[in-house]
């Protein structure tokens, strides 16, 4: 059976029990109310009648019902008893409701008290059957009880008042039951709905599950609630405090096992603190602290991770290993980029006219750009380079141009064309992905500058992205370091960076107003190995 029917039957079973007794209880009140009240207002008309004059002189006279009958029958019919017997002290009637049983013995055998002077309530079975009797004593001249007054109501009567509030008790009876029934059902509901509507088998199950996992991870964890007792803790995070049992800290106030834990805090502030260092039994700890809240926001309590420092550096080595593979796999990946954009460059400018003209009317370069590039840049692969570039402008809807006033016809044997293509290359393509940002297409720009006017090499690529904040300018040359929330970025300039110190020249960042960057390189023409100038930066 499961557990909301269960609850729902024990809740049902337990409301009918506690009705029946309060039923039972209240039905005996009223019952007992309603004799009470119909006694004693038949006791206070058989001493009213007792004390009637007439009837008191009416037991001297030789036919005293002749006197008596007529007077307590009309009492009887105004204050609508039952019957009003009235005899003498051997119980012979001297009235009675039915005539035909005046001078008969009077029965119920409950006169003794009343003979004795006293007036009573009570219950017994009479001629006319069950009733409620009120009999007061007749008292003579002398003082001594000369006769008898009984005045009944017949029991009939008294159910049939009680009847009214039988029923209303029942309807009341009826009526809770079904408010309990609706109760119940709300209860279980709820009660399943906090459980997520698991069994208790199921929650036991899941508890032992959740033991048997807490003391499988290789992680000590640690969990209090929200006076800061512990609610939680596996056998790792026992034994990197150095205490033998975990059970033992169980319900324990967190600052007592752990003097200098933080846990309280978190709970306090309902911020989580990640990766700080404490001191553990024999091992320095890097702890995780992370807040409990409820479904309405408030903070619960909190959860603590604790890992080795020692184990932790061993896996950061290695991941560090594997980093730096991963980055130089990213490397060669921008570099063969490069190259397969220079590859198409190179099939044009190899005059394969079929390809140029498929390639210009898909990309929409202009002839007249080829040939600027053939003229003012006459080295195939660098020009290739530009070329591509210019289609992938085209493909990103990027507006790529070439600076008219370019040149680079007085290009350096010894400089490698490999370094500069990564240097151009990688230039052009951060500022094309700069520009991505904006949403104008107008504001989508990248200019392009090569110049070989005096004793430099010149490269200059400006865009009208959203610029680098001043408080990235130190760090935009780190490997892996990028502004894109993207991963696998921020190798485009340490590469370039990297590929200008390799040829002794330097790199420079301009911040534009109101928005857009400026990086130039200069290159000397006359190439010694292994020198190179320090890059420097201007704000305008």
């Amino acid at each position: 059976m499961r557990l909301q029917t269960k609850l729902i039957l024990l809740i049902c079973c337990l409301l009918v029990l506690i009705i029946s007794i309060f039923g039972i209880y209240q039905e005996q009140v009223e019952s007992d109310m309603v004799e009470n009240e119909t006694g004693t207002r038949a006791l206070a008309v058989a001493e009213t009648v007792a004390q009637i004059p007439e009837i008191q002189k009416a037991f001297s006279e030789s036919d005293p019902s002749r006197i008596i009958q007529p007077l307590v029958e009309e009492i009887r019919v105004k204050t609508d008893a039952e019957y009003i017997v009235v005899g003498n002290r051997d119980g012979i009637r001297y009235s009675h409701p039915v005539p035909e049983r005046i001078g008969k013995e009077m029965v119920g055998g409950d006169n003794e008290p009343v003979l004795a002077g006293r007036s009573i309530i009570s219950e017994a079975i009479g001629s006319l059957g069950p009733s409620l009797r009120g009999k007061a004593p007749i008292f003579g001249d002398d003082g001594s009880v000369i006769g008898i007054v009984s005045v009944g109501m017949m029991q009939e009567d008294i159910q049939e008042r009680i009847e009214p509030y039988r029923q209303k008790l029942i309807w009341m009876i009826q009526l809770t039951f079904v408010i309990g029934v609706i109760g119940a059902l709300l209860i279980s509901t709820g009660v399943k709905r906090a459980i997520l509507g698991l069994e208790p088998r199921e929650i036991g199950r899941l508890y032992r599950e959740k033991q048997a996992i807490m003391d499988s991870i290789h992680e000590g964890i640690l969990a209090v609630n929200q006076t800061g007792h512990v609610t939680i803790v596996n056998q790792k995070a026992a034994k990197m405090f150095g205490v033998a049992e975990g059970e033992a800290m169980v319900g324990k106030y967190v600052l007592d096992v752990l003097p200098g834990s933080r846990l309280m805090e978190v709970v306090q502030s309902g911020e989580a603190e990640f990766d700080q260092e404490m001191i553990g039994a024999d091992d320095i700890l890097i702890a995780n602290r992370v807040p409990l809240f409820n479904h309405k926001g408030q903070v619960i309590g909190a959860v603590a991770s604790f890992r080795s420092k020692t184990e932790l550096s061993k896996v950061t080595e290695e991941l560090s290993q594997v980093k730096r593979y991963a980055d130089s796999l990213r490397a060669q990946t921008h570099e063969f980029s490069n190259k397969l954009y220079m590859i198409s460059g190179l099939i044009q400018l190899e005059s394969y006219q079929e390809a140029l003209e498929l390639i210009t009317r898909e990309s929409n370069i202009h002839q007249n750009l080829v040939q600027f590039i053939m003229q003012q840049v006459p080295d195939p692969m660098i020009g290739g380079l530009l070329i591509g570039k210019f289609n992938r402008a085209s493909e990103l809807k990027v507006d790529l141009s070439l600076d008219p006033h370019s040149s680079l016809l007085d290009f350096p044997r010894d400089l490698k064309r490999s370094q500069f293509a990564t240097i151009l290359g990688n230039l052009i393509e951060n500022a094309m992905e700069a520009v991505m940002e904006q949403e104008n297409p107008e504001d989508k720009q990248v200019r392009v500058l090569l110049t070989d006017l005096g004793d430099d090499l010149i490269l200059e690529v400006e865009d009208t992205g959203p610029g680098v904040p001043d408080e990235l300018l130190e760090r935009i040359f780190e490997v892996g370091y990028s502004t894109k929330a993207e991963q696998h970025r921020g190798f485009g300039l340490a590469l370039v960076k990297q590929a200008v110190e390799q040829v002794g020249g330097y790199i420079t960042y301009t911040s534009l107003q109101p928005h857009g960057s400026l990086f130039t390189v200069a290159i000397p023409k006359r190439f010694l190995g292994g020198g190179r100038r320090e890059h420097e930066r201007s704000d305008h």
